[in-house]
């Protein structure tokens, strides 16, 4: 699949927040917080643009966290004041959803207008909604049947998305790499199988424009040891042009994800952490990516961070200047692959 569009300089979407942005959601004025919006995503945009970027995003700047371009704009799911195990606050379903009018399209179309550098989005996978959503005897037959109705949206969300101009999508589902451990963890409401099923019918897109490609994030660390066999089963049931997987350790585990990969996959390789302040070594850096090219065609590869900066608005990651300095990193160790091939 080598050619001119493997978007070599990547991130997963979410960006730090502005102190700004952050005012004016406290403030609940609505009129102020669509200004400062519409500011603070224009300067995300030059920020990529400045950093030399492949790729540009609205970082996320509209929703409380990466799950907000579905929860927020479809019927059928209540917010709690719970916090779940992964610190996210639980949202409950209790119908089978519906979408009135776009999720992201209509945003996406004003990000388009900003930059001619490829425009991206970034989706929670339905089948990671489905596992963490679905509750028995709340009005929704089954997780699959949850999963099956949000990738329904999701789908058409991304024909949406790449009729407007956007050349990548991310879905994230952070469960997934949980389940290719040769110890799987829990799969919460929804079985593995039925996951991969659900996320396969949201990735499916009849014609791909030139240049598209609809990418997975399968979680942000690898487990401990991988079963290869599930790992293939997950690579063959998921038709996604680009996988985004973890390097950031250099562990065998994370080897073996890529080794499982078909050749006919693109992969972005998550090569800094964005959970710590301190800049990796680029020596380390290009010998664990020297690792994967021993046996995967880097041609076909990208590099980014391991995760988004600031999947909840509230809880970022790093500091602002820490997240410009890993991005700038990225950029750097792009180079050293590709010079200035992109």
């Amino acid at each position: 699949m080598a050619d001119t569009f493997n978007y070599r300089i990547d991130h997963h979407g979410s960006l730090v927040r502005p102190a700004a942005l952050t005012a004016a959601r406290a403030a609940g004025d609505p009129e102020a917080l669509r200004e400062a919006e519409l500011k603070a995503v224009e300067e995300a945009v030059a920020l990529q643009r400045r950093l030399r970027s492949t790729v540009v995003t609205d970082g996320d700047f509209p929703r409380e966290d990466f799950r907000g371009a579905v929860l927020d704009t479809v019927t059928g799911f209540r917010r709690t004041d719970e916090v779940g195990p992964d610190g996210l606050v639980r949202w409950i379903a209790e119908s089978l959803p519906e979408a009135d009018g776009p999720l992201l399209a209509d945003r996406a179309g004003r990000l388009t207008e900003l930059t001619v550098i490829a425009p991206k989005v970034s989706l929670p996978s339905p089948a990671y909604l489905a596992a963490t959503t679905f509750h028995p005897g709340l009005g929704v037959p089954s997780a699959r049947a949850l999963g099956e109705a949000l990738a329904e949206i999701v789908q058409a969300e991304i024909v949406l998305l790449v009729a407007g101009g956007v050349r990548l999508i991310q879905l994230n589902n952070p469960l997934l790499l949980g389940q290719l451990s040769t110890d799987p963890a829990d799969p919460g409401g929804l079985s593995f199988e039925d996951a991969l099923a659900v996320d396969a019918l949201a990735v499916r897109l009849d014609e791909r424009p030139e240049g598209v490609r609809i990418g997975v994030a399968p979680g942000w660390a690898a487990p401990a040891e991988v079963d290869l066999v599930r790992a293939e089963k997950l690579y063959g049931a998921v038709p996604a042009d680009r996988w985004i997987l973890p390097l950031d350790r250099g562990s065998r585990a994370e080897l073996d994800l890529m080794r499982a990969l078909p050749d006919d996959r693109d992969v972005c390789l998550g090569v800094v952490d964005a959970t710590v302040p301190e800049l990796e070594d680029i020596d380390t850096v290009m010998a664990r990516i020297d690792a994967v090219g021993e046996f995967k065609d880097l041609e076909d590869a990208a590099v980014s961070p391991s995760r988004g900066f600031a999947d909840v608005a509230t809880r970022p990651l790093l500091a602002a200047e820490d997240q410009r300095r890993k991005l700038v990193l990225v950029e750097t160790v792009a180079r050293y692959c590709w010079g200035n091939e992109f």
